[in-house]
Formats: structure tokens, C-alpha cells, sequence
């Protein structure tokens, strides 16, 4: 019965915060030690179990939760010739099936993107999602692979694991070939 949650920007970690006081059982609410800029302007309202379609493309979907909803939309910026779709899931548990299941159906591939192991993350409940329903969509996960973790600043830890902005836009750029 836990509920994960993962915002993006601290107008979702306020709402999220707020939101777990008040919900049945056990939250678990991620944060990251880096400082994010605003996603979200003061007329955002963040709704329990729903993604957020931040920038509507084709093809390739980023679905990606936390800190990677900033890197993603910098990454973004290096792909306009490729136009992706960027969904924000702070819900991670319970995940956004309709959202999921939608973005399967309109798109060629799905990129999960998370600053952690991949296993049993975003990209495992995306994947578990779509399993049931047999929909053919690649699907790849960008995160730590099953490594051991390293210490060091949060910035320098993004790029030495791929997951930075440029690293980002590198791996969508060799999936779309």
C-alpha cells in the first residue's frame, strides 16, 4: 500500500507534501539534494496519481520524474528536430495507466529517464504497465544501471552516469536513428 512520489520543482513538493498529510497509508516522498528551477508556475494544481504532459511531440515520449523533468526539458532544447513528448510522473506509485497507456499507443518509443537505479523505478512501473496490454512500443531506461553508487557532487554524479542534459539528448538522438 505505499504510495512514491517524486516532484519536480518545489510548487509539487509543496502540493505533494501537503497532498501525503491527508492519504490513507504509507507515502514515500523522493528529493533530491540538488537545487531545481520552477517547472510549474503559481497557477499549477498537482492531482494524486496523474502525469503531466509538459510538451506534446511524436514519436519518442520522455517520461521522467524529478530532478530529469529539468534535464529533460535542457535536453529538449537539443532535439528540435526530433520533436519529443515530455510527461512529468511524479506519482510513481500509483502510476498514470491511462496517461501510459495513451502514450504507448501514439508514440514509437518511450524514454524513461530517473536519477537512480533503473530497477525497480519509473521505468519498471512503465513497463509494468504496458505489459498487460501487449502495446508495441520500445521502451528504454535511462538511470544508474545495476552499479554500485558513487559519492560526489550532484552535478558531476549527472554527467558521470548520462544523465545530464547532453547525455540525455545524445541517447534519444542514437534511439531515433
Amino acid at each position: 500500500n505505499m504510495k512514491v512520489f517524486q516532484p519536480c520543482d518545489a510548487r509539487e513538493t509543496e502540493q505533494i507534501i501537503k497532498a501525503v498529510a491527508d492519504i490513507e497509508g504509507p507515502c514515500y516522498v523522493r528529493l533530491g539534494r540538488l537545487g531545481v528551477e520552477d517547472v510549474y508556475d503559481d497557477s499549477y494544481t498537482w492531482e494524486y496519481g496523474k502525469g503531466q504532459v509538459l510538451k506534446k511531440g511524436s514519436k519518442v515520449a520522455i517520461v521522467a520524474t524529478g530532478l530529469m523533468v529539468q534535464e529533460s526539458l535542457k535536453a529538449i532544447e537539443q532535439l528540435k528536430a526530433i520533436e519529443p513528448t515530455l510527461i512529468n510522473i511524479s506519482t510513481i506509485k500509483p502510476i498514470d495507466e491511462e496517461l501510459i497507456l495513451e502514450t504507448a499507443k501514439t508514440h514509437d518509443v518511450i524514454v524513461t529517464i530517473e536519477e537512480h537505479n533503473v530497477i525497480g523505478g519509473l521505468g519498471g512501473a512503465v513497463a509494468e504497465t504496458l505489459a498487460p496490454y501487449g502495446l508495441a512500443c520500445r521502451q528504454y531506461m535511462m538511470g544508474m544501471q545495476d552499479s554500485f553508487g558513487r559519492s560526489g557532487k550532484p552535478k558531476d554524479l549527472l554527467a558521470h552516469y548520462h544523465l545530464d542534459a547532453s547525455s540525455i539528448a545524445q541517447k534519444i538522438k542514437e534511439i531515433m536513428k
